[in-house]
């Protein structure tokens, strides 16, 4: 059965409490301990209207970013649709946020925390949550910010990311299926997906997973929180959309992606690991291997392989 959650879901616990005058989002903090690392959930918050994400201010920003961390493409693709296969629009990234209302393409500012302005935003909103994340996963690391602008009907194909991350809805609408990945995927996607090269994030969907999906219907003025390693993908609504995301490595997070490397490594050599969780002991044991080999490749200048 899938469940659906919708904004107005959320409002009676996303009122922020008194004394919260400045802060980007309004978190509850008997609903973020419950939920926080655990699975999806909204948040309210307060960047609607920014004048940062509008649109002329996303074309400057595309401007002054590298060519490397500015992505876009054809919005009319596959759930399931390989990186590399992506189509492109044939438009420059300025034509394309300039006639984003028609040209049906799927735009990602990467890295956006490289400018001043931005930054400070993604501080305002993680420093919220990092107030009450410390609790649970201690030391928030690697801060950083995208931006993602729409045009209507896109599609965001099927994909996970490995961080803790927050997706905050500026501007427009769009309904966001998300899976618990213990339950779509299996230790060796899991190992294979932390050992390929960071830009191909792509999965494959499968009809059977519909049934286990949460659906939210992302408003402006809520953020998403998506858990680390939750597969998901974006229906964009009729209309434009902007979105803000902000995403965190922890300490916790690190180890975890490490023994999935260290398995897939295992596995190569024909040994069927432990799964991650399964061993505190073998997971320790497989922590320390992989903190010395990455400290060894750093040593050595050859920084780390992927697989």
């Amino acid at each position: 059965m899938i469940s659906s959650l919708v904004s107005s879901d959320v409002r009676a616990i996303s009122t922020a409490p008194p004394g919260t005058a400045g802060r980007a989002f309004n978190i509850d903090p008997e609903h973020f301990r419950t939920n926080f690392a655990q699975k999806p959930h909204l948040v309210a918050h307060r960047l609607v209207g920014h004048p940062l994400f509008t649109l002329p201010r996303l074309m400057e920003l595309a401007r002054r970013l590298p060519e490397k961390h500015v992505e876009y493409n054809a919005g009319n693709i596959g759930i399931t649709t390989d990186w590399e296969k992506t189509p492109r629009t044939g438009l420059s990234i300025e034509e394309s946020i300039r006639r984003v209302e028609e040209c049906c393409s799927w735009m990602f500012l990467k890295r956006v925390e490289q400018d001043p302005e931005y930054k400070a935003v993604l501080d305002q909103v993680l420093d919220d949550v990092q107030t009450h994340s410390e609790a649970i996963d201690p030391g928030m690391y690697d801060r950083a910010a995208a931006i993602f602008i729409s045009s209507p009907g896109a599609v965001t194909p099927y994909h996970m990311d490995q961080e803790h991350n927050y997706l905050s809805q500026i501007r427009g609408r769009k309904t966001i299926k998300v899976y618990p990945g213990n339950e779509v995927l299996t230790q060796e996607e899991l190992e294979h997906h932390v050992s390929r090269k960071s830009y191909d994030r792509n999965l494959k969907f499968r009809d059977e997973f519909e049934a286990k999906a949460t659906v939210f219907d992302l408003q402006p003025g809520f953020a998403l929180y998506f858990p680390p390693f939750d597969p998901h993908y974006v229906l964009n609504g009729p209309e434009v959309s902007i979105s803000f995301s902000c995403g965190f490595f922890t300490p916790r997070q690190d180890r975890r992606w490490g023994i999935h490397r260290v398995n897939r490594r295992l596995r190569g050599w024909g040994i069927t690991p432990t799964p991650y969780g399964d061993s505190p002991r073998h997971d320790a044991l497989k922590s320390g291997v992989y903190r010395l080999g990455r400290r060894l490749s750093k040593l050595l200048g050859r920084g780390e392989q992927e697989d």
